[in-house]
């Protein structure tokens, strides 16, 4: 048989359109057959708290306490990084005026705090790192610009297995070699991957920045990513900031749950991160940010009284009905598949985020958010059966500190995994060391059973 494959438009167009009523009507599951089957879906009970599927040491997310009745009752959010509160961690930083987020990969990675020589050795080999193929930047980046920094940081990564001689090669050694090797470059290939968009889309001036040695993650991300190289130390600290409470956050969320899965298979490291990369890709997972600073605009725009709790808590019901920003019905921000009654990163962040602030002349802005954060769980409370309580999530605070940082809004995203891939790796070793099996659940076929009919009779 001879297929002429040429096709018209509108041919096109219409087997698509067939193709898409078959494929609606011939996938829908009648929703009252996952209750019939106790299925939990999307790997959670009612009340949002996860199926145990695993074990780990590396983060811990708490929110539930026993009350007098010794029940298990929400309570205040809790992260604990190789079971160290993370509120400890960064006073402790903090309080020594000393960057965090390479401490903190050490610990995550290696199970406890360096010293200060272990510190200082891990940071010179982390830098040795800090460096690409030849002609890389050029080859790989500069010449496939796209709008989705994203798909560029998953390509240059399986790109990366090309110019490494042992890709394949899955001894603890190698991979904590590969794993140190990503968590340096992951700077770079974002920030480059930004550069090119902003020359190639926006007709910008092309600016590469190298590394430099002597500066920390968050130095350099700010040093390459602008023209002057110019910041502040309040600026640079902040950053550090939230790359260390993006580090880490459990084995239980998208794509940490998918570095394990696909780190049981065998495969090799670079097939493994990129795949994480396309879970925190999803805008239900990576990029709530983006939408908390657009739905912010438009807050300031519609309302006159940036102090009126009353004018505020309207405009946010009409949200939640679908009348003002993008129709959703979503306040973004708020609600957390664990926390309910505060996430211990927004608490953290906010007393930082208030001095960026008042550094910037955001001051007002900043009371904005706070204003929100109060009244929006009433307003949620207000329209949303809720089985459990509602807070502020990081993404809250996150989008507002990169735009008072000058960081553009295609970057946030990538901001999310130059952090997150310290976790992915840290898990990925958890996951070989512990050799475990290969991450298989079990899904129940509802499909009638059916006789095979040739095609002449159909």
């Amino acid at each position: 048989m001879k297929y002429n494959t040429a096709v018209s438009l509108n041919f096109e167009e219409s087997m698509l359109e067939r193709y898409v009523d078959l494929a609606k009507i011939n996938n829908f599951i009648d929703p009252e057959l996952y209750t019939k089957y106790e299925v939990k879906r999307g790997l959670r009970d009612l009340d949002g708290k996860g199926v145990l599927v695993g074990l780990t040491e590396i983060g811990e997310v708490s929110a539930y306490v026993l009350n007098e009745e010794n029940k298990m009752v929400p309570g205040p959010g809790r992260l604990l990084y190789r079971g160290i509160d993370i509120k400890d961690i960064v006073n402790g930083f903090l309080k020594q005026n000393q960057f965090g987020f390479e401490e903190t990969a050490y610990l995550l990675l290696y199970g406890d705090l360096p010293k200060k020589e272990e510190l200082e050795d891990f940071c010179r080999l982390l830098n040795s790192y800090r460096t690409l193929p030849n002609s890389f930047v050029r080859d790989i980046i500069l010449k496939a610009p796209t709008r989705d920094l994203m798909n560029v940081l998953a390509r240059c990564v399986l790109t990366l297995y090309r110019y490494d001689d042992n890709a394949d090669d899955i001894s603890l050694k190698n991979v904590i070699k590969q794993s140190m090797k990503l968590i340096a470059v992951f700077p770079l290939l974002a920030v480059y991957a930004y550069q090119a968009f902003s020359h190639y889309y926006c007709k910008n001036s092309l600016v590469i920045h190298s590394p430099k040695e002597e500066l920390r993650t968050a130095e350099n991300i700010l040093h390459m990513l602008r023209p002057d190289s110019k910041y502040t130390e309040l600026e640079s600290k902040l950053l550090d900031l939230a790359l260390v409470l993006h580090a880490e956050h459990g084995g239980g969320n998208n794509s940490t749950f998918v570095t394990h899965v696909v780190t049981s298979t065998g495969t090799d490291t670079y097939s493994s991160i990129a795949a994480a990369l396309a879970s925190l890709k999803g805008p239900r997972h990576g990029g709530a940010n983006i939408k908390v600073v657009q739905m912010f605009e438009e807050i300031k725009m519609n309302i006159k009284d940036w102090n009126d709790d009353e004018e505020i808590e309207e405009y946010l019901l009409k949200i939640l009905n679908k009348e003002a920003f993008d129709r959703s019905g979503l306040i973004y921000g708020f609600g957390h598949a664990v926390y309910s009654v505060s996430d211990p990163r927004v608490e953290i962040f906010k007393e930082h985020v208030e001095k960026l602030a008042e550094e910037k002349g955001m001051k007002e802005e900043y009371k904005l958010y706070r204003k929100v954060e109060e009244l929006a769980p009433k307003a949620i409370g207000k329209v949303r059966k809720i089985y459990k309580g509602v807070c502020a999530n990081i993404d809250l605070y996150s989008g507002f500190v990169y735009r008072m940082l000058n960081i553009p809004e295609e970057l946030f995203t990538p901001l999310f995994a130059i952090a997150r891939v310290v976790g992915w790796s840290a898990h990925r070793i958890e996951e070989i060391v512990n050799a475990g099996k290969i991450i298989r659940p079990a899904y129940k076929s509802v499909a009638k059973r059916r006789e095979y009919i040739p095609i002449n009779a159909r």
